[in-house]
Formats: structure tokens, C-alpha cells, sequence
């Protein structure tokens, strides 16, 4: 029976891509294998790439001045790229930390390079994103690089920040979820088990002007431009996450695109969060104006239940509710492919929940 998967990666998957992907497991068409098991310099496997990186491009409004990568080593690798391609240890470069993610990102960040912290909500535990009349940014700065979206402490920046310097953007957990400007981006990279496909994949979207800027003394699979220039296959790709990302871009496209998954998504967000607003159990500690459409954490009002909710929350079908380990609490990833109807399943729960326990 499936489940309602509440996960923040890797995530639920849409059913009927994974309905449609089931049926071709054993044989892509008439090719007489699986798309696994063929080359990636395959005429076949060329047709489902570029249809894939298409059909991306279309339902975010690539414009043409951009290049779409599909890449290996998680958005986690992009930590060390960014700066290693667009900084030196001479270079500043800006970063703003709203979340553990964004503190990742400078831990690997200060090894190629000196990072100027603009500003951090970390002493009110990450709890809302600093405001940027505050922001200490430098004017010499290579880039400035934010994540948008926080997966562990659910708070968000709905829109780009409004400066000079060039903007790198870790969108892993909220690419796909509504319409972005990216003309607004030098650079957004995103992993692929959050709302584009099984864990394995990285897309990159970089401006194509930001080649010039490269350091040309990195290794080829270090250099966004060698990527560029091999369409994404320097290397042999992962190949099976490709052709799946591309049955999910059907999807979202068969679904009505962005604007409609927009729409979905936030009457989501918003159905939860008026039911936890409204309880005397439940609280969200996230600032209102930055809470996550993507990530929604709560807290129970005695944490001893914590253990017991999850337990209960597991017999009736829905899973992966426990906090990040370092935040605590609960936390409802309920990214693309989970309907109204598992966030309806939830409530239902946690006000059974309540009345028991409150």
C-alpha cells in the first residue's frame, strides 16, 4: 500500500511517473533493454535528454542567454564549485545564512575563499530570514550566494534579492514549486529528490557569460563551461535519473505547469498552517512572511509526546514526520507529488492527536 511520505529527501515521486517508468523498466520502447542499461552516447538516451532538458527549460522560461547542466554530486558538490570556479582565497564573496543549509555552504565556501557573512538569523534560531535594509553586503563581492528555501527549518525568501553583484542560488527544495524569474540568477543549482526526480542528479542554471568568469585552471569536470560544451556529458551521466526528472517535467507539464502547481501548493501550505495556527498543541515558529511552502516544521506542546506522535503518525500511513535531528519536533515536506489529500490525512491525525493527548 502507498503511503503518504512526508519525506524532505529523497522524496515522494509523482504515482504515474512512477506507474509509466514501471512499464518501461524492462524495455524503453523497442529498444530491447532498459534505459539503464544503454549508453548515454545512445542516439536513444540523446532523444530523452534533450527532450528532458526541453521540457525544463519551457516550464521555467529559460531564457536563451542560459544553459541548463545535469549534473552528478548533489547540491552539496556546488558548495565547493561555486566558489572554486567564480572566487579565489584574494576574492570576497557575500553569503546569507537563514538555515543549516546556507552554513554548509560557507563551511566548504571559506576554503577558496574569503566569505563576508552579510547577515545570519542563527541567534534567533533560524526562525526568520534577516532583513535586507540590514544586510552587510560588500561591493567587491564575486557573487552572493542564499538558499531560498531551507529544508530543515522551513523558513523561505519569496523573492530575489534586489542588488548588483551576481546571485547564486541553492534551490534544491523548492525548484519547480512555482514560477521564478531566473534572469534575476547568475547561477541556481538544485538536487534532483526533492520536486525533480530520484537523489543522483544536480541541475544547473547559469548564465552563459559566467564561462568568462571561470577559473580555467580547474580541472574539466570542475568547469561549468567543459559541462556546457559536452552537454552534460563530460562524464557519463546518471543516466536513469536524467530519463526519470524528464517523465516528472511531463508531469508538471500535463498538470497545467507552474502557474497551476503554484496554486496547489500554496492552498497546501496554507491549509496546514491555518490548522496549526489555530490549535493550542501545534505551533510554527517560523516568521509568517518566511515560512516555507515546501517544508513546514511544528512543535507539540510537550515535546515528551514527540516519540509517541511519530509512532501513532507511522500505523496510520504517514511517514517521515520527525524533525531534522538537529532542530527536533515534526516537519511535513509536502513538496509536488503529495496531493491535498495527504495534507487533509495529516490534520485529520494530529486533531485526533490533540484530543487524546491535549
Amino acid at each position: 500500500m502507498r503511503v503518504r511520505n512526508f519525506c524532505a529527501g529523497p522524496a515522494a515521486i509523482p504515482e504515474p511517473v512512477l506507474e509509466e517508468v514501471r512499464s518501461e523498466l524492462l524495455e524503453w520502447g523497442n529498444a530491447g533493454m532498459s534505459i539503464m542499461e544503454m549508453s548515454h552516447r545512445s542516439s536513444i538516451f540523446d532523444e530523452v535528454a534533450s527532450n528532458a532538458k526541453q521540457d525544463f527549460i519551457e516550464l521555467l522560461d529559460i531564457p536563451d542567454e542560459y544553459d541548463v547542466l545535469f549534473l552528478q554530486g548533489g547540491a552539496t558538490h556546488q558548495f565547493s564549485m561555486v566558489p572554486l570556479n567564480f572566487s579565489s582565497q584574494e576574492d570576497s564573496a557575500d553569503y546569507l545564512v537563514t538555515g543549516a543549509w546556507s552554513k554548509k555552504a560557507i563551511v566548504e565556501g571559506q576554503k577558496y575563499s574569503k566569505i563576508n557573512i552579510v547577515a545570519s538569523s542563527e541567534a534567533d534560531n533560524f526562525t526568520h530570514a534577516p532583513d535586507s535594509k540590514l544586510w552587510n553586503l560588500d561591493s567587491n563581492a564575486k557573487y552572493f550566494h542564499y538558499a531560498p528555501n531551507e529544508t530543515i527549518q522551513g523558513v523561505a525568501i519569496h523573492q530575489p534579492p534586489d542588488i548588483d553583484t551576481p546571485i547564486v542560488a541553492d534551490m534544491s527544495s523548492v525548484i519547480l514549486s512555482e514560477p521564478i524569474d531566473v534572469s534575476k540568477f547568475s547561477l541556481i543549482y538544485a538536487g534532483a529528490q526533492k520536486n525533480i526526480g530520484p537523489a543522483g542528479l544536480t541541475i544547473v542554471i547559469i548564465q552563459k557569460e559566467m564561462f568568462e568568469k571561470e577559473n580555467s585552471s580547474n580541472s574539466n569536470i570542475l568547469r561549468y563551461s567543459q559541462h556546457s560544451k559536452n552537454n552534460s556529458m563530460l562524464n557519463t551521466p546518471p543516466t536513469f535519473a536524467w530519463y526519470m526528472a524528464g517523465k516528472v517535467f511531463k508531469w508538471l507539464k500535463s498538470e497545467g505547469g507552474l502557474e497551476v502547481i503554484c496554486k496547489k501548493n500554496h492552498f497546501k501550505a496554507n491549509t496546514l498552517y491555518q490548522y496549526i495556527d489555530e490549535s493550542n498543541f501545534f505551533s510554527n515558529p517560523v516568521a509568517v512572511e518566511n515560512r516555507s511552502i515546501m517544508n513546514i516544521p511544528f512543535i507539540l506542546a510537550d515535546n515528551n509526546l514527540d516519540s509517541l506522535f511519530i509512532e501513532q503518525a507511522e500505523q496510520n500511513g504517514l511517514l517521515n514526520l520527525k524533525g531534522h535531528r538537529s532542530l527536533g519536533g515534526m516537519r511535513a515536506s509536502i513538496y509536488n507529488a503529495m496531493p491535498i489529500e495527504g495534507v487533509h490525512d495529516l490534520i485529520e491525525f494530529m486533531k485526533d492527536f490533540e484530543k487524546t493527548n491535549g
